[in-house]
């Protein structure tokens, strides 16, 4: 068909996309025949180029491990995407690129929906992109937050359970538990978790991480990523239309 109009995803290893399924049941749902979402699994960031290259390519998203290293390719980034540095949706127009960071759109909605009064400072268990939009978003709603990451003063070696009984949001952002490495799991003091924990794993998939699992036999609420997904995915489309 003769002007499709395409979107897709960029990442690595990525043949487990919720992305494609959930465009492309979009577009279905919306009769948008000239629609296509395509998966663009590329090795390297340099490799973008070619992305770029592709005919009638109106925007993309972004995921591991390129959130951060696509900015330089980007002609121009929005606010938070700036102040974030890290990207997900891609819009191109007229041939030039501008990059918004929607995680933090679906992360604040999750965070909405499921936090409770009590529950007044977080800990961020990792320090990729999509930490960084978890932290922008817990700045702006003035939640006080500790990182931890193989490389913070606070890490998975000497992270104590004081710190995490104190600290009732526990937001995992690593890709430690996803498929296809689904028996993988942080190390971390779980037995410090109560039911006054609200534990927000980012990962999709599996639904349940051994992440989950293991919070959930100490009694916590726990979220997967899927809402923060579909909610960023929502976000994207507008900004692809808009």
């Amino acid at each position: 068909m003769e002007n499709v109009k395409k979107f897709g995803l960029v990442g690595r290893n990525i043949a487990y996309s919720f992305s494609k399924k959930y465009f492309t049941e979009k577009f279905k749902k919306l009769f948008l025949k000239d629609h296509s979402y395509e998966v663009f699994d590329i090795k390297d960031i340099s490799e973008i180029s070619d992305v770029l290259q592709t005919e009638n390519l109106h925007g993309f998203n972004v995921t591991i491990p390129y959130k951060e290293q696509i900015l330089p390719f980007l002609d121009e980034l929005s606010d938070e995407a700036k102040e974030i540095g890290a990207v997900n949706t891609v819009s191109i127009r007229t041939g030039k690129t501008k990059g918004f960071n929607t995680d933090t759109y679906g992360f604040e909605k999750t965070l909405n929906l499921h936090k409770k009064g009590h529950q007044q400072s977080a800990l961020v268990l990792g320090d990729g992109g999509a930490a960084k939009a978890v932290r922008y978003v817990l700045k702006q709603k003035n939640i006080p937050f500790e990182t931890v990451s193989r490389k913070s003063d606070i890490n998975f070696e000497n992270l104590s359970r004081d710190l995490v009984s104190s600290h009732k949001i526990i937001v995992q952002c690593t890709p430690v538990g996803t498929y296809p490495d689904v028996n993988d799991c942080l190390a971390f003091p779980f037995e410090a978790l109560t039911n006054e924990h609200l534990i927000i794993d980012l990962i999709y998939n599996p639904t349940y991480t051994e992440f989950i699992k293991k919070a959930a036999e100490q009694g916590a609420k726990c979220v997967n990523g899927y809402f923060m997904l579909e909610q960023q995915a929502e976000k994207a489309w507008e900004i692809w239309n808009s």
